[in-house]
């Protein structure tokens, strides 16, 4: 336990960032210009630096790539503080459990195998995410959610479309659906997502309820989960420890998924 976490109120108000002495505000960015790599290219990183707030910015590696960009990393200073009375964070509100405890609260809450269906949607390849939690070898020390005895797992791989992963859901009577996405460009994770919402409201409509949606990837914010329509959103570092706790949580305490009303709400303003 650290002295803050003992004693909340020696916990600064406000902080900065950390680097060679306490308060002194030192920060590395890295990013990449659409110039080709030369004086004018290194000026413009140092630049850019300054309008971001960065003082007395340091250009400490510079090379290009390709022949039409430059990629930099620079060094410096910022005068900014955080207030943490303003930061806002999803906090988890349910335990996390283990393996046996999962499997037993399965047994009594539902009485039968918790059914999962996950996929990567779109034109999404990257199955890292998904496999880590639905694979039995899992991710980080953690089994993954095909070891436990109390559920079900239907992992559809990548590339499946919104359309496909709902009616498969219907089909396996899914109890929630997973999906990852690591494609983000343009904000195709949003758009899919919100996709699958709609299809999944579609398909369900004659059940009265539609399968948990939780999604994960770099790329999601844990607060956009009600905007989005979903259930839950994970980010990075997830383990399939932290999902098998949240979906006994959610199924096992007879709540109906909150996120129905607000998918349909969410469809609606974008039309």
């Amino acid at each position: 336990m650290t002295l803050f976490e003992a004693d909340p109120e020696q916990r600064p108000r406000v902080i900065r960032p950390y680097g060679d002495t306490t308060d002194d505000g030192m920060v590395q960015l890295s990013f990449t210009l659409p110039l080709p790599h030369g004086p004018l290219a290194e000026g413009a990183a140092l630049r850019m630096a300054a309008l971001m707030g960065v003082q007395r910015p340091l250009l400490v590696h510079a090379r290009p790539v390709g022949t039409e960009f430059s990629f930099f990393v620079v060094y410096g200073a910022v005068v900014h503080g955080v207030d943490l009375d303003a930061v806002e964070v999803v906090e988890r509100e349910y335990p996390l459990l283990s393996a046996q405890e999962v499997d037993d609260a399965i047994r009594e809450g539902l009485g039968r195998d918790l059914v999962v269906v996950g996929a990567c949607v779109g034109t999404d390849a990257h199955t890292v995410g998904i496999d880590a939690i639905l694979n039995v070898k899992g991710f980080a020390g953690h089994k993954g959610l095909e070891y436990y005895h109390g559920m079900r797992v239907v992992n559809l791989g990548a590339q499946i479309a919104v359309d496909v992963l709902a009616r498969r859901a219907l089909e396996e009577d899914a109890d929630a659906v997973l999906v990852s996405q690591a494609v983000t460009q343009r904000d195709a994770h949003l758009t899919n997502v919100r996709e699958l919402c709609a299809e999944l409201d579609a398909v369900f409509a004659d059940r009265g309820r539609r399968p948990l949606l939780v999604v994960g990837g770099p790329r999601f914010d844990p607060q956009m989960a009600a905007e989005l329509g979903v259930n839950r959103v994970f980010g990075r570092g997830t383990t399939p420890n932290d999902v098998a706790s949240y979906l006994v949580h959610a199924l096992t305490a007879g709540r109906r998924p909150a996120a129905v009303d607000a998918c349909a709400a969410s469809e609606r303003s974008t039309v």
